[in-house]
């Protein structure tokens, strides 16, 4: 069919029968891409199966957003949403303490907490202005294939299903988070981590105290010997605080305990610098809960399609990078995707730069993030054992060669020895000379990641910025 109407928040829109690109997911990975690939002048339609706004977790941003942020425009309108500030982190790890402080930017914070509803919808309607074709409220029920490659979907309305349509493409961003159209339903190709099985479980409190330590704005993480808590102060007046256990021990717990909102209470009991915070505060939602979250699809991309965000991979909530990789990818896709369509690399090319470049970024924090739960000095206990990779899950990855890489383009490769000694010997309990090693990795964390120069080029190509998003060859 030639078109469909839809409804989108209020206005009625055209769905095309036919796009340049196809932009499934409008979270921050879909609206992303979609707004950097509209930016360069390209048809994008994308299909957002929520209409917005809508809830989400995942409200600690990082500042290695705020790169990708800018290029994409919309880091002022973010900047005066009127978010809550991020100065850093806060960790009460085991027996010890440390903070971790974000540089601020001449504008002031270069990181935000922010009530992921308002954030989403400040992404999406920005994408909206910059010319992308947003259809809110609507389901990709089905894709038809060239043998590999995507080229059609068929779409319904997600409250009306008899309304239906079609839409043909030239390329697909899968965008469409943890339902994962591409990998669950096609592909089959997504594999959850032995490691990091656990369940997140989290509630909102009004009245919550500031922790009287640490940068302004910061998350807290602090641990206990079954798992660890966060705690976010949001701008709306409240404050997300969420456990993060075993699944095996979640569930038992439960079954003693009668429900999740006593594990819930009963492991805030165990963490003083969190109840501390809540002394005079209210409860004012119920226990949301997540579990077996932590998976990546052996492919990120194929034949005419990319996968973004957490469509394509989701490690832990620890260090907050959800909102990172997401933001990550649709840089590296858009400019993939771009020079594919301006003919200034092959789809060959581009996609294994992306495939390659997306995967390096995640076993980065792969290794930081288990690192991170190796340093916990009361290892006796069954959660933090638990957080070990096996021999399945570092199947084709080197941990030293994952680290090198997590530093590369970040420091010098002398230093990440020296900072991969220092953690490793503080994860022995031997003295470092560095009471806090893995602040030195969050840092690191922070720097940008991408390729941005020739001499950091990865499978000869790099993402240039400037005078257009595209990838560029690197010389020799």
């Amino acid at each position: 069919m030639a078109g469909a109407r839809c409804q989108t928040t209020g206005v009625e829109s055209v769905i095309r029968g036919s796009a340049q690109i196809l932009v499934v997911g409008g979270g921050p990975a879909g609206s992303t891409a979609a707004g950097l690939l509209a930016k360069e002048g390209f048809q994008v339609t994308l299909l957002e199966r929520e209409h917005f706004p809508r809830y989400h977790i995942g409200e600690s941003l990082l500042p290695s957003c705020r790169p990708v942020l800018e290029t994409l425009g919309v880091w002022p309108k973010v900047a005066a949403a009127g978010f809550q500030p991020k100065g850093g982190a806060y960790y009460f790890w085991g027996p010890e303490e440390w903070e971790v402080r974000f540089k601020p930017g001449q504008d002031g914070s270069n990181a935000w907490q922010v009530v992921r509803s308002e954030f989403d919808q400040l992404l999406l309607e920005h994408a909206r202005e910059l010319g992308v074709e947003v259809a809110e409220g609507v389901t990709v029920r089905r894709l038809e294939f060239a043998g590999d490659r995507p080229v059609a979907a068929t779409w319904t309305r997600t409250r009306e299903p008899e309304v239906t349509g079609r839409i043909e493409f030239d390329y697909l961003v899968d965008a469409s988070g943890r339902g994962g159209v591409m990998a669950t339903r096609y592909l089959k190709n997504r594999r959850f981590h032995n490691v990091f099985r656990n369940v997140a479980a989290w509630s909102y409190w009004t009245g919550a105290s500031q922790l009287d330590r640490g940068p302004a704005g910061a998350i807290t993480v602090a641990s206990l010997p079954h798992g660890w808590f966060w705690g976010i102060p949001l701008n709306d007046g409240t404050t997300s605080i969420g456990l993060v256990t075993g699944r095996d021990s979640f569930n038992q717990r439960r079954r003693e305990l009668g429900s999740i909102q006593a594990v819930y209470h009963d492991s805030l009991r165990e963490c003083k610098a969190v109840s501390d915070l809540l002394a005079d505060a209210k409860q004012v939602t119920g226990v949301s809960v997540e579990q077996d979250y932590s998976y990546a699809s052996d492919r990120f991309a194929g034949p005419g399609y990319l996968l973004a965000g957490d469509a394509a991979c989701f490690l832990d909530p620890l260090l907050s990078t959800g909102v990172h990789l997401a933001t990550y990818s649709a840089l590296l896709g858009a400019a993939a995707i771009g020079s594919v369509l301006r003919g200034e690399v092959t789809e060959d090319e581009a996609w294994e730069f992306y495939a390659v470049t997306y995967r390096r970024a995640y076993e980065r924090l792969l290794v930081l993030v288990s690192t991170f739960y190796e340093s916990y000095r009361g290892k006796e206990y069954h959660f933090y054992r638990a957080q070990e990779l096996s021999e399945r899950d570092w199947e084709g990855l080197d941990l030293q060669a994952a680290f090198d890489r997590f530093v590369t383009g970040l420091a010098d490769l002398d230093d990440a020895q020296q900072v991969y000694q220092r953690v490793k010997q503080h994860i022995l309990g031997a003295s470092s000379g560095d009471p806090n090693p893995l602040a030195n990795l969050n840092r690191d964390h922070e720097r940008r990641q991408a390729p941005l120069r020739p001499e950091k080029a990865i499978e000869g190509l790099y993402v240039s910025l400037e005078p257009r998003l595209a990838l560029r060859r690197a010389a020799g």
